[in-house]
């Protein structure tokens, strides 16, 4: 298997306008991109930035958006990588797998994007030599994370912060929450997304209590579902 393979190969540009942050991980965010633009003043006070940041939280509530957006802010190229594909029955050959991406994104000073990176924790059974293989694999992992250097930002995202390893959670400067948005965000995501729509095509119904992914996908399948008719109609009047 060559791992450079399973890099997800997405050029997507994505502005900061366009991710969806609550107030608090906005701030958090705000503080990041400041600590990059002043870095090398930082660094005169021997103060390094932060650059291993977890995401952690409900699917579709912007995670993977939020890497690609930080990419784009620091003008750097995204390595994305999907642990659940990595993850391998012989945990040494996982290891190096990871260990490769970990020295491509050194090389290329590039933000590292490492989804579902639960799959590390939740590959431990009950059988004690599969313990201990995964346990040399975390090890190995938290060698890669301390010899990082501050020219990759790391971004692991996880749904399941619980199974984690506590010393891997240990080395992430920076947690950000990501939770169901508020009834009144998705309503401002709504109206953005039904902007450019005729005003005919606007009266859909509204979910709540969903992700923002979900919520797009709901609100122009409804859409569409109006438009469709509407075409129809007219069809049938012709």
């Amino acid at each position: 298997m060559n791992i450079f393979d399973l890099l997800i190969k997405d050029k997507t540009s994505v502005l900061l306008d366009d991710v969806h942050l609550s107030k608090e991980n906005t701030l958090i965010l705000e503080q990041l991109l400041k600590e990059y633009k002043y870095r090398d003043q930082l660094n005169a006070y021997g103060l390094q930035v932060n650059h291993k940041i977890l995401l952690h939280g409900t699917s579709g509530c912007g995670k993977t958006m939020l890497a690609k957006a930080i990419a784009t802010a620091l003008g750097s190229n995204l390595l994305i990588l999907n642990l659940s594909n990595v993850v391998n029955a012989r945990i040494g050959e996982t290891s190096q797998n990871i260990k490769q991406i970990y020295e491509k994104a050194i090389r290329e000073k590039a933000i590292l994007f490492l989804d579902e990176f639960d799959q590390i924790g939740k590959q431990r059974v009950s059988d004690e030599n599969d313990v201990g293989e995964m346990r040399r694999l975390v090890n190995s992992l938290i060698q890669q994370m301390d010899y990082l250097p501050n020219t990759v930002v790391l971004l692991a995202a996880t749904n399941h912060l619980d199974v984690i390893d506590d010393a891997l959670l240990r080395r992430f400067q920076i947690r950000m929450q990501f939770d169901l948005p508020t009834r009144d965000a998705l309503d401002e995501y709504y109206d953005t997304l039904l902007a450019s729509f005729p005003e005919k095509l606007q009266s859909v119904p509204r979910t709540y209590d969903i992700s923002y992914a979900e919520a797009k996908d709901s609100i122009l399948t409804a859409v569409k579902f109006l438009l469709i008719q509407d075409l129809e109609k007219s069809e049938s009047e012709m």
